[in-house]
């Protein structure tokens, strides 16, 4: 039953219902406000004018007479609808945490409206943080991520809630531990993104005096130097990258990574033949390392051995099928092999791949499965 329905005791009272709802479908919610206002006035009984206030009065902001509209609302009608997930938004915004939390996670959990679900995710999140209850948060986050995959502002959002309890961490790391192994690499790993690099070899280098058989560290020390060698272009620090990932790799014979950024090295500098003997090795052991795959094709391209870097490419494509060198190469394979309609399929996909790059975005959901390593980059490679 409407409003108007319910409020046909009067004209006035009648009026003033449709009024309302007619400013509110406009989305002239101060109207609107003043007219259910007055017909509260006159209909103080019917619970659903007070419900419909609330509503009114939460999209003006004003969060104090939405919650006094939604108790008055629960007392005339307990079973009304939808009021506690309202409640719960109300007190958020009004930085009632504690008791804000009931009726978000009632909303969030229960209830089958997308866009109230998906208010109280967020406010949930919110209302965690303000409880200081961090790992909450971060849980509500990952839910919210699963539900709502693309939705910018959730991205956002929890992006934020991720960042905050990684901080939140590493300063209870720093208070508890301070001068621990695990400190210290932190520093190192703080410094590496900061790219202040002689810091970050300092810190490092500590870290081996502590544990001179720590897995992982030869390897960022070698990517210490190999972004201060691309920085700067010293050789020295090209030798002192190289000698770090071997010294990884005597420690750790499989560590992938290691093993892809010296072949990567070898390929840059033109060593092609040793490049492409590392590559195979190292998809001997690491067969769906797809960066490995690219660059393996990359240099079956130059050597004019194009149909062998077809089969590379489309496995590569299968594991990241948002890796625009790895569809770039495929076109040059397939135009090089007389195929025109796959060169064409696979030029017109890296260009859209490209095009979002050059617009600083990635595809939702893009990554890289090995992380932390050099990417394939197209070079000096000449469209197909």
């Amino acid at each position: 039953m409407s409003l108007t329905a319910q409020a046909g005791g009067s004209e006035d009272a009648a009026s003033y219902a449709d009024a309302g709802q007619r400013a509110m479908a406009a989305g002239q919610y101060a109207e609107a406000q003043a007219n259910f206002e007055k017909l509260a006035t006159l209909e103080p009984k019917i619970a659903e004018v007070h419900a419909t206030l609330a509503v009114v009065d939460f999209k003006l902001r004003d969060y104090r007479k939405a919650v006094d509209e939604i108790q008055t609302a629960k007392k005339l009608k307990p079973a009304l609808p939808k009021l506690d997930s309202l409640l719960g938004l109300s007190q958020a915004e009004l930085g009632r945490y504690a008791e804000a939390l009931p009726g978000l996670e009632k909303g969030f959990k229960q209830t089958a409206d997308s866009e109230i679900r998906r208010m109280c995710g967020l406010e949930l999140m919110r209302t965690f943080t303000g409880l200081h209850r961090d790992s909450d948060a971060v849980e509500t986050a990952l839910a919210l991520n699963k539900i709502y995959p693309e939705d910018a502002e959730i991205l956002y959002q929890t992006g934020r809630i991720y960042g905050n309890f990684a901080y939140l961490v590493m300063e209870k790391l720093h208070d508890e531990a301070r001068g621990s192994i695990w400190m210290v690499q932190a520093q190192g790993e703080a410094y590496e993104s900061q790219k202040d690099y002689a810091a970050a070899i300092v810190a490092f280098e500590r870290v081996l005096e502590l544990d001179p058989h720590r897995l992982g560290i030869h390897y960022r020390l070698g990517r210490v130097y190999l972004e201060r060698f691309r920085a700067a272009q010293n050789d020295k620090d090209r030798q002192a990258a190289q000698e770090q990932f071997r010294a990884e790799l005597a420690l750790s014979p499989h560590n992938g990574n290691a093993a892809y950024e010296l072949a990567q090295m070898d390929n840059d500098q033109g060593k092609l033949p040793e490049a492409q003997q590392e590559f195979e090795t190292l998809l001997v052991d690491h067969p769906d390392f797809e960066q490995a795959r690219v660059g393996l094709a990359g240099i079956l391209l130059e050597n004019g051995r194009d149909a062998q870097a077809i089969p590379l490419l489309k496995s590569a494509i299968d594991l990241d099928p948002n890796d625009e060198v790895a569809w770039y190469r495929m076109a040059r394979a397939l135009r090089a092999t007389g195929d025109d309609a796959g060169q064409q399929k696979a030029m017109a996909e890296f260009r859209r791949l490209h095009a979002i790059e050059l617009a600083h975005t990635a595809p939702v959901g893009a990554t890289n499965p090995e992380d932390d390593i050099t990417p394939q980059k197209l070079g000096a490679e000449t469209q197909p």
